[in-house]
């Protein structure tokens, strides 16, 4: 600060002895500035009318015309690319369904599809269990409008997914898989399908992967309890009411997630859901192969124990005071893999294979999840106030 103080006088003194030589200086700069100007618009395609961006003027004859530029720009990347590879392999399907005395029939719904396979004549296409459910007639529309009525291969409530089958005279393109194991949050997604019904087919969003193997409860039946924990990709990737049964696609133009739902809240924003497509690949086999998906069947009807009164849970189920989860057996089909083991209406599982089963939830995923057709079962149980293991061997469910 001192410096400045000590200086400043005598650079103010300089300054005003030299205003005049400063002065003839920048006059001449001006005057040197200006005849370069002069010189220098008329090449520069400046003329009387002054700058014209993108248009230039040329002289024909005495008659001046104007000839507008070509300006093209290169919009190609990742993303379109992606969306070109995916985008014809998503359709439209439409839920048709039967009216009766009281409601005029016609279409219930509109949703998305995955076409994955052709074989045969035949061409297949992944969905959602809800786009298709109650349906009596489905027809899809492919993305150039063509309609074709299709044909339902089979459906699972428990995923959410559906086939549907359709002639593979008009179908061109299907879709790649990918993997979606190998998700990372952040990496970037586009999700694809008919958001809000087919007046928007072929709608690309875009987004990234906000999570993967979120899980979330589903209430199937709507009775107020929770039947399974869905596993899913959060993306925040717009999806709509019509999404439902697209894809979810990664920049290499692969399908890695179904997109299913959304979680709509006023409060919230951008979370969509997919189901993972290394999930979806072994439910999609078996739905179009067999129109179910083989799961290991036990054979037992349930409860849980913390729905049950306490009343039942000690004079029914004669439980101890210290057991308060679990899953209570409320029948047993007969000829079953549980029926066969010696399990007996009213025992109360309580751990599978050393894992602890605190909830039906709990016991689905076990068995859905972790155990094949053939596979041995350990059960750990109470009956009557004594705890007790047996083995069974499941198999598929029979009718």
């Amino acid at each position: 600060m001192g410096y400045y103080d000590q200086d400043y006088p005598s650079q103010n003194r300089r300054q005003k002895g030299n205003r005049g030589g400063y002065f003839l200086a920048a006059l001449t700069g001006v005057i040197i500035g200006a005849l370069l100007v002069m010189v220098a618009f008329p090449r520069l395609g400046f003329g009387n009318n002054g700058l014209k961006g993108g248009v230039t003027e040329e002289q024909n004859e005495g008659n001046t015309e104007r000839v507008q530029q070509n300006v093209e720009l290169d919009v190609t990347s990742a993303v379109t690319e992606a969306a070109d590879k995916a985008g014809d392999a998503v359709v439209g399907i439409t839920n048709i369904q039967q009216g009766n005395f009281w409601q005029q029939g016609g279409e219930a719904g509109t949703g998305s599809g995955v076409l994955y396979e052709k074989v045969n004549g035949k061409a297949y296409i992944a969905t959602n269990h809800h786009v298709v459910e109650g349906a009596n007639e489905l027809e899809v529309t492919l993305p150039d409008g063509k309609k074709l009525p299709a044909t339902l291969k089979g459906s699972d409530v428990w995923t959410d997914l559906a086939v549907i089958e359709v002639d593979a005279k008009e179908i061109g393109t299907v879709a790649e898989f990918g993997k979606s194991a190998a998700l990372k949050p952040g990496e970037p997604v586009i999700a694809i399908g008919n958001p809000l019904g087919l007046q928007f087919s072929g709608s690309v969003t875009q987004g990234i992967i906000s999570g993967v193997e979120r899980t979330i409860e589903i209430d199937i039946d709507q009775d107020g309890i929770v039947d399974w924990n869905a596993e899913v990709i959060q993306t925040d990737a717009a999806i709509n009411p019509g999404n439902s049964g697209g894809a979810l696609v990664n920049l290499r133009g692969q399908v890695i997630g179904i997109n299913s739902m959304k979680i709509a809240q006023s409060a919230v924003e951008g979370i969509g859901l997919s189901i993972p497509i290394d999930t979806a690949i072994p439910i999609i086999e078996d739905l179009e192969k067999y129109g179910e998906v083989k799961r290991p069947y036990m054979g037992v009807e349930l409860a849980g124990v913390e729905e049950i009164s306490q009343y039942h849970q000690r004079n029914t189920l004669k439980l101890p005071a210290k057991i308060t989860s679990g899953v209570a057996i409320t029948s047993v089909r007969p000829n079953s893999p549980a029926a066969r083991a010696g399990l007996k209406e009213f025992d109360v599982i309580v751990e599978m294979d050393g894992e602890e089963i605190t909830d039906i939830v709990g016991l689905r995923r076990h068995l859905y999840n972790r155990k094949d057709i053939g596979d041995e079962l350990k059960i750990k149980y109470y009956r009557g106030g004594k705890v007790d293991e047996v083995t069974m061997t499941l198999t598929g469910e029979t009718f």
